[in-house]
């Protein structure tokens, strides 16, 4: 059974409190180990084409390596969501309408556009 947002965040949360690591986990610092771990995803595409990414998840250690770096992406993510009190499932709906508002399906369907950028 999938866990929900909550039960991920208690469970990284318990891990984090286990160790004593909280006292490390500022905003300023999870925001950055967000992006650090954000660029080691990135790096698992590096000086590959498209048709070479497409195939890391049909190749098992490049796969594990793919879903640790997704893992770890996320791992952060709710720490920060933590931190600062912000609801994921909340602020995702939330983001999810004013991305509907700002991209009509009608004007923008196909196209790669942003919504502020002449037609």
């Amino acid at each position: 059974m999938a866990a929900d947002l909550d039960t991920l965040t208690q469970k990284i949360t318990a891990f984090r409190d286990a160790r004593d690591w909280a006292q490390f986990h500022s905003l300023r610092n999870l925001i950055v180990s967000l992006n650090l771990e954000a660029g080691e995803l990135l790096e698992l595409t590096q000086w590959k084409s498209d048709a070479e990414v497409a195939e890391l998840p049909h190749d098992l250690q490049a796969r594990e390596a793919l879903e640790d770096e997704c893992a770890d992406v996320l791992l952060y993510l709710l720490l920060i969501a933590e931190r600062a009190g912000i609801d994921l499932e909340a602020a995702t709906l939330a983001k999810l309408a004013k991305n509907e508002a700002k991209y009509p399906v009608a004007q923008f369907r196909g196209s790669r556009r942003k919504y502020n950028a002449p037609e």
